[in-house]
């Protein structure tokens, strides 16, 4: 079996809602390549949603549903970006292995 810190923990889920793992050395495999390409998008959205948010929370007008909206992609961006900061965190060389 191998250990779950020698996988990449993909930045998407299953069907089921599960995390879903690499089990791959190859930083260039296709796989490797897409995840690495959802990940910039992911965070892309994020500084689009941020964007966004800061906007909304300006606006002394904007009404709840509105403010409601914004925090509802705020989160869930954050998920996402979190997720991947938690991927690329694990494929970090062990300090104590140098």
């Amino acid at each position: 079996m191998i250990e779950t810190s020698q996988l990449r923990l993909l930045p998407w889920r299953s069907p089921e809602g599960k995390p879903c793992y690499l089990s791959t050395s190859d930083p260039n495999s296709r796989v490797s390549r897409l995840a690495d390409k959802v990940e910039e998008e992911q965070i892309e959205c994020g500084n689009v949603v941020l964007e966004g948010a800061q906007e909304v929370l300006a606006d002394e007008a904007a009404g709840e549903v509105a403010v409601r909206f914004a925090l509802t992609q705020a989160v869930l961006s954050l998920r996402d970006v979190l997720l991947i900061a938690h991927s690329r965190g694990e494929r970090l060389p062990d300090p104590e292995v140098r």
